[in-house]
């Protein structure tokens, strides 16, 4: 689409009563981000009240028809997911507006790609909007959907606003308190849970919320100034989030087991293992709607009355078939269907079963099917091969979720965001600790592949030709770990954790793979980095195969302001607790290598980082800790996979935590947001 051009929903697809927008920028430092947002509008172009504004503090209408569906990680950079279920909007509503906020000065102009995507509920995508001329824009408009003669339709908008999300909010009726300026919301940009952010939901006499203030942007450096204490939040209803720290136990020795919901000593087989995780999860999908709703929205499901089965008999054939389970969401009189296949312990899915479900949905007029496994899906690279019958006029969508996928949505909840009430937390505590205990063959990747070994022992004598399929194959496992990885952390710290893809901007993510095993092949490394939202700069990880080693580490700017004496020995002040054997290294201009050392040798002497050569600018510092690196393929004590979730977490409770206040702050915030 162009800008200001418009499209007829209906037109393009027969599955449009719900549909998800994508919001996609990539930044080439890695670092860069934006906010989403949806605006509700009446037939006078403004909002209703305050509470038609959804942002990350509000992000699902009371109705289901709006839900911010958070951030993914996408082939080049970010996509933020929203979706948008057109049977349950009110008549009220004429149009909803979709737009993204950058905060700190920053603008979009800083970003690559600025694109939106509308895919209807099948997952086929229907509309692609690049948005240019964005440089110096703070706030940005994408694009609105609106009604004309009970007809959904799309505008492409693509307006800025160089004042930021302020200026956009007013625009559209948001009420913005006397004494909180614009200037003042952009630029301090208060953690969650503090200031004009918290206030959300004033209470008013019928019991609605409003919105005290536009939400201040996200903080991603240390807050300099004192924080203001926390205000309660006057929401409609309280959440509950349980405590990390286990309660006292009663238990007369240690050797009592608490009893469970969902035991795991039973399981046997990996038939068992299939059938109570199906069960176990659909349940509790069923009974705790945050957890259900938040699993279905990304598959196009509205929001509405969610009941799941297990183990249905569906005719097919001379064979009836038996999908894992079904999941049916009803709104306002209307079936959304999905079936559902799922494999444990590592186990493949098999693309005749896929196949004959997805026959199966079509002609029986189900919307999805869903997988669920321990592999990770990559983009251009799917788990099964399906064919889809062009001739038949009921479009099915083809879905995949992750074991470690289901288990950090979980997480979020009850740690970070909250549930309803206690008997939900407790539920989804349940079913977390189920997925996580060993014997339930839910642990996420695990694998790295029959070609890790073989590689691995080509790296290691010389004996790797370059263009060797297997290095592709290990290539494609190391992306799948790096992002189970991320959503490992995500769940731990309650942010955002994504890994960072640089590559040609809009080029083939499998031409991306293959330049990676070429250089797999001549350098005898894999690359990754992350990015933790709120952390002072990207986490990169990396894997020697030919020394065994992996290296965890991140870039420190430095300062523009001081003495480069001043600096560093902050810097040595500021990881005081860090191990002995973190290596420092200073990062200069040009091609010239800095000083380094280890950080027992530097705390004596933290000078040994100035550069000897006369005129080196210093541009930064770079921390780095080293581990051995596992030999199997497999995520066992000694696996490679284990090995690399425990390198990053120890850089990260060992280093990061020290360099990373004002994030720390943010989420203590957040749960005062949920926890009331």
């Amino acid at each position: 689409m162009t800008k200001g051009s418009n499209a007829t929903l209906p037109t393009l697809s027969e599955h449009v009563a719900s549909v998800i927008v994508s919001l996609r920028w990539a930044s080439p430092s890695g670092e860069g981000d934006a906010d989403v947002s949806v605006l509700l509008l009446g037939p006078d172009g403004r909002v209703r009240s305050d509470a038609d504004f959804y942002f990350y503090n509000n992000p699902v209408a009371a109705d289901g028809s709006v839900q911010l569906l958070g951030k993914v990680a996408a082939e080049q950079g970010d996509e933020d997911r929203i979706g948008f279920d057109l049977t349950a909007v009110p008549d009220d509503v004429h149009r909803m507006v979709v737009a993204a906020s950058r905060y700190e000065g920053a603008s979009f102009g800083e970003l690559e790609d600025v694109t939106l995507t509308l895919s209807d509920g099948t997952g086929e995508g229907l509309l692609r909007f690049a948005v240019d001329d964005v440089a110096s824009v703070s706030a940005l408009i994408f694009g609105e959907l609106y009604r004309r003669e009970g007809v959904w339709k799309f505008r492409a908008v693509g307006q800025g606003y160089a004042e930021g999300l302020a200026a956009l909010a007013t625009d559209f009726g948001v009420d913005i308190d006397d004494d909180a300026a614009p200037e003042h919301i952009l630029d301090e940009g208060p953690a969650d849970g503090e200031g004009p952010a918290a206030d959300m939901g004033a209470g008013t006499p019928d019991g609605t919320t409003a919105l005290a203030a536009v939400p201040s942007p996200r903080r991603s450096e240390e807050v300099t100034r004192a924080p203001r204490a926390t205000a309660r939040p006057r929401t409609a209803k309280k959440k509950i989030t349980l405590p990390r720290a286990a309660a006292p136990s009663l238990a007369g020795n240690e050797s009592w087991r608490r009893a469970r919901l969902f035991p795991v000593s039973v399981l046997k087989s990996d038939r068992d293992r299939e059938t109570r995780a199906t069960s176990v999860l659909l349940s509790v999908m069923a009974q705790v709607p945050e957890f259900g709703r938040r699993l279905m929205a990304a598959f196009g499901a509205p929001a509405g009355r969610m009941e799941t089965f297990a183990e249905v008999s569906l005719p097919h054939g001379d064979t009836p078939r038996r999908p894992d389970g079904v999941v049916r969401v009803e709104r306002a009189g209307k079936l959304w269907t999905a079936l559902v296949e799922t494999k444990t312990n590592g186990n493949a899915l098999k693309s005749d079963q896929v196949q004959a479900y997805m026959d199966i949905a079509a002609r029986r007029g189900y919307e999805a099917v869903i997988t669920l496994s321990n592999d990770v899906a990559l983009e251009g690279s799917p788990l099964v091969d399906v064919k889809v019958d062009g001739r038949r006029k009921h479009k099915v969508g083809l879905w995949h979720l992750s074991w470690a996928e289901v288990a950090y949505q979980a997480q979020v909840l009850i740690r970070h965001e909250g549930v309803g009430n206690a008997a939900h937390a407790w539920l989804l505590q349940e079913l977390l600790h189920y997925l996580q205990h060993e014997n339930s063959g839910c642990h996420g990747f695990q694998n790295m592949g029959p070609a890790w070994v073989p590689v691995r022992n080509g790296i290691d004598d010389e004996t790797l030709c370059h263009g060797d399929p297997r290095t592709l194959e290990v290539v494609e496992s190391w992306e799948r770990l790096i992002r189970q990885v991320s959503l490992g952390l995500g769940g731990e710290l309650g942010r955002k954790v994504l890994p960072v893809q640089r590559g040609r901007r809009g080029g083939d993510p499998r031409e991306r793979r293959q330049a990676q095993a070429d250089r797999l092949c001549l350098e005898g490394r894999l690359q990754a980095e992350l990015r933790i939202d709120g952390a002072p700069g990207v986490l990169s990880v990396g894997a020697d195969l030919r020394t065994g080693k992996l290296r965890v580490s991140t870039d420190l700017p430095a300062p523009e302001q001081g003495y480069p004496l001043t600096w560093v020995k902050r810097l040595v002040r500021r990881l005081a607790e860090a191990p002995a054997d973190l290596h420092v290294e200073t990062l200069v201009d040009g091609d010239a290598v800095g000083p380094r050392g280890t950080l027992e040798r530097l705390r004596p002497e933290p000078a040994d980082l100035l550069p000897r050569a006369d005129g080196a600018r210093i541009t930064g510092f770079r921390l780095s800790l080293f581990k051995g690196m596992g030999s199997g393929r497999g995520s066992a004590e000694t696996g490679f996979i284990r090995s690399v979730d425990q390198a990053v977490q120890h850089f990260l409770s060992t280093v990061v935590v020290h360099l990373d206040h004002a994030p720390a702050r943010r989420v203590a915030g957040r749960e005062a947001l949920v926890s009331g």
